[in-house]
């Protein structure tokens, strides 16, 4: 048979065991609110990824759409601006990358950039420039129709978005 002494402290052990596991549901109840603020919230996570039909851009063409608040260029290339961008040696350029590299096998026809200027953020205008591509009219950095910088303040190419093609003519970027 138990003693007092004993019984009580079973019942005191089991009421610490029991006022902590209450303390620690109530802080995660308090805590849980703040952790969760800080998940994105339901508009930037729609504009997460994005379809775009390819179908409308006409060879030589060019169209800006919109990416999580980004400016993004979707050119359709033709071949001479392809063979244009494959010629250029390496060597000539500032930050050095193949048009291969910029491109989707099979789809070497269409490029994907983010249209933002990797000097200060600017907007560059397409089909000038000294190299056939993108001018940034605020610094003077000239793009060529593979997106990379050729000359001027830019330090980098213009950025690849992750895209994949979900057909011939369907891309998903993000």
């Amino acid at each position: 048979m138990a003693t007092q002494a004993e019984h009580h402290s079973t019942r005191r052990d089991f009421l610490f065991v029991a006022t902590g596991a209450v303390g620690a549901v109530g802080a995660a109840a308090v805590v849980w609110p703040l952790i969760n603020q800080l998940n994105p919230d339901a508009s930037t996570l729609a504009l997460a990824s994005i379809e775009f039909n390819l179908a409308g851009i006409e060879e030589g063409q060019s169209v800006t759409i919109m990416w999580r608040g980004l400016p993004v260029f979707v050119r359709h290339r033709t071949p001479a601006e392809i063979a244009e961008a494959q010629a250029v040696p390496l060597s000539e350029l500032k930050d050095p990358a193949t048009d291969q590299e910029r491109t989707k096998p099979g789809h070497e026809q269409w490029l994907v950039m983010i249209a933002n200027c990797t000097h200060l953020g600017c907007v560059p205008v397409g089909d000038s420039g000294d190299f056939d591509g993108w001018f940034c009219p605020c610094h003077g950095s000239h793009y060529d129709s593979a997106g990379r910088i050729r000359r001027g303040p830019a330090p980098t190419n213009l950025v690849l978005p992750p895209y994949e093609f979900l057909s011939d003519t369907l891309i998903q970027i993000g």
